[in-house]
């Protein structure tokens, strides 16, 4: 059915609050109105609420639809999970409606979640998978693994830069550390412990609103507002987080982050927390 993707279908669904990316393509399938400009406007990509499968499939059914584009979890967006079912289910009706499906894995990919890819939590296959960021540890470079459904065409992909040697070479040593360091693992089992710490904290500090995430990609939801909060821990504990928004303190450290430092952190944390309360 993937054949159906060159017959007439002119259009991507992608899911609201979603980022994939500044360039003008990736910016029209992004649902943030701050990069976005009336130059980016295309009539092509449409917007779906996240883990609603009814409203997915009527947009599918329609049959004007290439292929949907789905973050394995939703970044910049706050650390927003996407449920397993829902996942499961919307591959099936890619399947069913011969739409493609992509996994933008660009920052839940590569270990972050405690296995190599997001998706795999929920036991899928993706038609394209999108990879960046950590693929070759800072050094800039992304790349894109494909079904052998979709079949290569010469001239298809194009790039002054692209298949750098350079490039390659840091991502298969990239490659090689994780492996005999273990870091996907590490990443699993420091991540919950992680996890299972904020939601203690969480139980006992009503100004924490929810946790989520998976591995070493968590988002903390806090009332009131996160940069100050994240701005007390930069600067009275020396800890730096990042930030999704108002109201989001996300973390996203090194895959080889010990459980030592991940205790600091929540000692750190648990101390801003009990002096705001103060």
């Amino acid at each position: 059915k993937l054949a159906s993707f060159h017959t007439g279908k002119s259009k991507i669904l992608a899911f609201d609050k979603a980022f994939h990316g500044r360039t003008s393509g990736a910016v029209a399938a992004t649902d943030n109105p701050k990069i976005q400009s009336p130059f980016n406007s295309t009539e092509n990509v449409e917007f779906a609420p996240l883990n609603d499968i009814e409203a997915v499939e009527a947009k599918l059914s329609t049959g004007e639809f290439a292929g949907v584009i789905i973050e394995g979890i939703q970044g910049v967006a706050g650390i927003r999970m996407v449920d397993d079912p829902f996942l499961r289910k919307l591959r099936e009706l890619c399947t069913k409606y011969g739409v493609v499906l992509i996994l933008d894995e660009i920052q839940s990919g590569y270990g972050r979640t405690g296995r190599f890819f997001a998706h795999q939590y929920a036991g899928v296959r993706p038609d394209i998978i999108t990879c960046a960021k950590g693929i070759a540890n800072g050094f800039p470079m992304g790349a894109i693994i494909i079904s052998p459904a979709i079949k290569p065409v010469k001239g298809m992909l194009g790039t002054t830069f692209g298949g750098s040697h350079l490039a390659c070479a840091a991502a298969i040593a990239v490659l090689d550390v994780m492996e005999t360091e273990n870091m996907v693992s590490n990443a699993a089992a420091v991540g919950e412990y992680l996890l299972e710490e904020l939601n203690d904290l969480a139980a006992t500090h009503p100004e924490v609103i929810e946790v989520r995430g998976r591995g070493l990609m968590i988002g903390i939801e806090i009332k009131g507002s996160a940069p100050e909060l994240r701005k007390r821990l930069l600067f009275d504990k020396h800890i730096f987080t990042g930030g999704a928004g108002e109201h989001t303190v996300r973390l996203l450290p090194p895959l080889s982050l010990p459980r030592s430092h991940a205790k600091r952190f929540i000692e750190a944390f648990k101390e801003v927390l009990d002096s705001k309360e103060g």
